[in-house]
């Protein structure tokens, strides 16, 4: 979105918040929609929690679980993200983290929230999902508010996570840790899909399930190794939520099974809504996944056709059987607000494209505005002045930001010239180098000079933005383009 970077831009992106998008180009995509897998800074991952700020926990224990994951939006893209932090404890080896989060990080598939980067600092590891904004699939079954999950869903959720299972395991990935409800996601469509989370441990030592043990695997229990075959007995676990819309212990879902009581353990809101022998294939597959020996249970590929041969209404859109309005927008989508390319590129953040904006408007804002010139207040020859300035315009068109900073300010702070442009280019080159309060008082005082310019409306919205500040900065970005469509307008009459 917005103006493709070039290679340059890893050069002058600032080390704190130094951007994977920008090192794979404006995208960062691999082909499949997703970034590319990248490592990201500590920095910008806790400016993108707000500091890992409490009302941005998404998981379920909130701040008391060992590991917590945030909501978060990405400096450097927009993107909104699911970011997990783990315990100070967990992972002491950065290379075996590293390794293995990269090794889930070439994973893409629409039936996974798929790993995007991580982060490994000192003793600080954490990795960065797609972030899934209609609640978990746990949420859905146990605690739903406006009416319960359909049948329909119910079945392509468990479609939809039993292909996500066999995607991994063709890619070397059969192992999934802790399988449960609270792993599957709902994406802005409403598709479910199966958290990358779980492709790794809590730890590089600890436990592959945290559950009751009434739920776990009982070869785990034996040996305290996981092998695929668990992996499909806690898949039954979920497909037994599904049917009775609660969390059962095996045991006793079995022993209802053995004794023909299937309509005990039937949800009571499907009632009129599942045919009898749909029901029955369902609990029928439920009781082969939770067979007590491993080599009795089917196999992935098996799970998934007796799960097609259920699924009825494949046309169906999801968000239609999740019950999302279809006036909804997509909720992370930065597209939601209308903008020119110009508007697109401050509203990302895509800080290259922005800054060949800049150099190509160059000082076209000064000869329409009015402001105050007194060379007299120059702390040194009037001639001198002239070298100054053009130092500093070198200096930023070749992205030397602090000298940037310097120059112009030579200018700016004596008051020898309070140039909208100079003002500009010093708060977009404050901005680059972290100083996000700086960049928009200078994008104010630039609005001050000159009120109806978009470029200073445009850099306040991005400012605000990255300072987490995000209805203000949406606020701003629309009167730019207000601004900017009003200015075309003109043009186009004269």
């Amino acid at each position: 979105m917005g103006v493709r970077c070039s290679k340059l831009s890893v050069c002058w992106w600032p080390p704190h918040f130094k951007s994977p998008r920008l090192e794979n180009g404006a995208a960062g995509e691999d082909g499949s929609g997703v970034p590319v897998f990248a490592e990201y800074s500590l920095d910008e991952l806790r400016a993108a929690t707000d500091g890992f700020a409490p009302d941005r926990i998404v998981s379920e224990h909130g701040e008391k679980a060992p590991n917590v994951v945030y909501r978060g939006t990405l400096f450097s893209s927009g993107r909104t993200v699911a970011i997990k932090r783990f315990g100070r404890s967990a992972w002491p080896d950065s290379r075996q983290f590293v390794e293995e989060a990269r090794a889930v990080g070439l994973l893409r598939s629409g039936r996974l929230s798929n790993l995007i980067g991580c982060c490994c600092e000192g003793g600080e590891r954490l990795l960065v999902a797609e972030f899934m904004p209609h609640d978990t699939l746990a949420k859905h079954l146990f605690h739903w508010e406006a009416k319960p999950l359909s049948w329909a869903m119910r079945v392509r959720a468990a479609l939809y996570v039993a292909q996500a299972l066999e995607y991994c395991s063709n890619k070397g990935r059969a192992i999934y840790h802790d399988l449960h409800a609270y792993r599957v996601l709902f994406d802005v469509d409403g598709n479910p899909r199966l958290s990358c989370f779980g492709l790794m441990k809590n730890s590089r030592d600890g436990k592959s399930y945290s559950t009751n043990l009434a739920f776990t695997p009982p070869e785990y229990l034996k040996t305290g190794r996981v092998i695929p075959e668990s992996v499909v007995y806690s898949f039954g676990t979920i497909v037994l939520d599904l049917l009775s819309g609660k969390h059962i212990p095996p045991s006793h879902a079995l022993d209802l099974i053995k004794g023909r009581n299937i309509s005990v353990l039937m949800d009571s809101c499907l009632e009129g809504h599942v045919s009898s022998s749909d029901g029955t294939e369902m609990v029928r597959l439920a009781s082969r996944c939770l067979a007590y020996e491993a080599r009795d249970r089917p196999n992935l590929k098996a799970v998934v056709s007796a799960l097609a041969s259920l699924q009825k209404d494949a046309s169906a859109l999801s968000r239609t059987l999740l019950g999302i309005p279809q006036d909804t927008e997509k909720e992370e989508s930065s597209e939601q607000i209308s903008f020119s390319s110009t508007g697109k590129a401050y509203a990302t953040a895509n800080l290259e494209g922005v800054h060949e904006m800049l150099v190509i408007d160059g000082y076209s804002e000064d000869d329409r505005a009015t402001f105050k010139v007194s060379l007299s207040s120059w702390p040194g020859q009037p001639a001198e002045s002239i070298q100054v300035k053009k130092h500093g315009d070198d200096a930023f068109h070749s992205k030397d930001f602090m000298e940037v900073v310097e120059c112009y300010s030579r200018f700016v702070d004596t008051g020898a010239m309070e140039s909208p442009t100079m003002l500009v280019r010093r708060g977009f080159a404050n901005i680059v180098l972290g100083r996000l309060e700086d960049g928009l008082e200078d994008a104010r005082k630039a609005e001050g000079i000159s009120p109806e310019w978009p470029t200073a409306h445009y850099l306040q919205g991005m400012a605000l933005i990255c300072l987490g500040m995000e209805p203000d900065g949406h606020e701003k970005l629309n009167i730019a383009g207000a601004l900017e469509a009003q200015r075309k307008g003109r043009t186009r009459t004269v």
